[in-house]
């Protein structure tokens, strides 16, 4: 039986969860994951679990937070005068803005915080910091 190797397309069913038992994403009653092995389309700790399973083979994994989102980074939250928000827009906690970065890439911030003057995005992943476990079934190597 093959195993699942770099280059390799699989399709994977999957359940991620938190250090308390959070479920934050799983792929029930959905389609399977698809994704190349070692093209990056997923976080690394979940390539590397994946790598070297047979078709039928589950597994559990955590995966630090390093091999996921990374690390929290205090220097991703920023604070900002009200008067550079875009025109017409009302600052609510937990409203996501997409940014451009400096390379002209697109980047995701949270709004945390908003006061008469100012307004506190945060750029981190929602999931920076957090050691990640996903329960994993592989279920087809297609090729």
């Amino acid at each position: 039986m093959a195993e699942a190797k770099q280059g390799d397309k699989v399709k994977v069913h999957y359940k991620g969860s938190l250090a308390d038992g959070t479920v934050f994403d799983s792929s029930e009653g959905r389609d399977p994951l698809e994704f190349v092995v070692g093209q990056h389309q997923v976080i690394p700790g979940f390539e590397d679990a994946v790598e070297g399973m047979n078709v039928g083979d589950s597994t559990e994994t955590t995966i630090p937070a390093d091999q996921a989102y990374g690390q929290r980074r205090e220097d991703l939250v920023l604070t900002v005068p009200k008067a550079q928000m875009p025109e017409g827009l009302e600052p609510e906690v937990g409203m996501q803005l997409q940014l451009r970065q400096p390379d002209g890439r697109p980047a995701i911030a949270r709004i945390t915080e908003v006061t008469e003057d100012a307004v506190t995005l945060d750029v981190n992943h929602p999931l920076a910091g957090q050691d990640l476990t996903f329960s994993i079934d592989l279920v087809e190597i297609v090729d």
